[in-house]
């Protein structure tokens, strides 16, 4: 009797695990950032949001998929540039799954990484070698921003399917040490054809500056010079014109001559006298 008791119980007990276990496994919750896609017989029913939902024990299963931003990263891949140097590209590349087609995700590929894989990763291996081959390993060293905006826009435009790309870039590319070092020296050259190109500028606008400088102390000299030249002229114009009208007043009185010797005569004889010269005289008693 009490053996059958112990059983009863212990079924009891059983019993309410089990029951306890399906209480349980009726409900789930979903995270923000991913998507629980609803999987009865091994067919997907629905797509739940974030947060407590319910499914039927043993016979639903939820398959969480998230659709964060995630990074896939791509290292060391072969290129070749387009004057055939041998590269090796490191790339990453920024993702995340389209909210809406979650379903399409794990009824097409069951698994996000292997729609990065087939979807994703042929892609940016083949454009990789496709853009690369576009520049000069030279130009794909100088012009990394452009290499980069051309590549991501070619990722861009041949991803399809259920995965959105956010970014791609160029982390790194490399090429031989002896390539590497003879761009090195090429810029290097480079730079200073610049420097020289500049200071040969600098030396011309210096040169110009000389020049200007010599012409504008040139006018000024010339400018003084002549300035001088229409002083005296015209100091000689006036000095002429003054001689003229002296001319002029005399001939008109010749009194005036005998006024001036009489206004410059102090009234003083000659102490001394040569034989048979004449006594000056002021012509005093000349009739006027």
């Amino acid at each position: 009797m009490s053996v059958k008791k112990n059983v009863a119980a212990l079924g009891s007990v059983v019993v309410g695990i089990f029951i306890l276990l399906l209480a349980v496994g009726s409900f789930y919750t979903v995270d923000e950032g991913e998507r629980g896609v609803v999987v009865r017989y091994g067919s997907v029913v629905s797509v739940s949001e974030p947060g407590l939902h319910f499914k039927i024990p043993l016979v639903d299963a939820v398959r969480k998929i998230s659709t964060q931003e995630q990074v896939e990263m791509y290292q060391r891949m072969e290129a070749y540039s387009n004057d055939q140097q041998p590269a090796l590209m490191n790339i990453s590349v920024r993702y995340q799954i389209d909210n809406s087609r979650v379903d399409e995700v794990y009824r097409n590929f069951g698994t996000r990484q292997a729609l990065i894989d087939r979807q994703v990763t042929r892609i940016v291996l083949e454009e990789a070698k496709t853009v690369l081959g576009q520049f000069n390993a030279a130009t794909s060293i100088r012009e990394r921003g452009r290499l980069n905006a051309e590549m991501a826009t070619a990722v861009q435009q041949s991803v399809t399917g259920p995965v959105i790309i956010l970014g791609v870039q160029v982390e790194d590319v490399s090429f031989s040490a002896a390539y590497e070092e003879s761009v090195e020296q090429r810029m290097l050259a480079e730079v200073a054809v610049e420097r020289e190109r500049q200071n040969l500028e600098r030396e011309r606008v210096e040169a110009d500056i000389v020049r200007t400088r010599a012409a504008g102390e040139a006018d000024r000299v010339r400018a003084q010079a002549q300035a001088e030249a229409d002083g005296i002229r015209l100091r000689g114009s006036a000095e002429a014109e003054a001689i003229r009208d002296r001319a002029a007043a005399l001939a008109d009185n010749p009194l005036l001559v005998e006024l001036v010797k009489a206004e410059k005569w102090d009234g003083k004889l000659p102490t001394t006298m040569l034989p048979n010269s004449t006594v000056p005289f002021i012509e005093a008693n000349k009739p006027q």
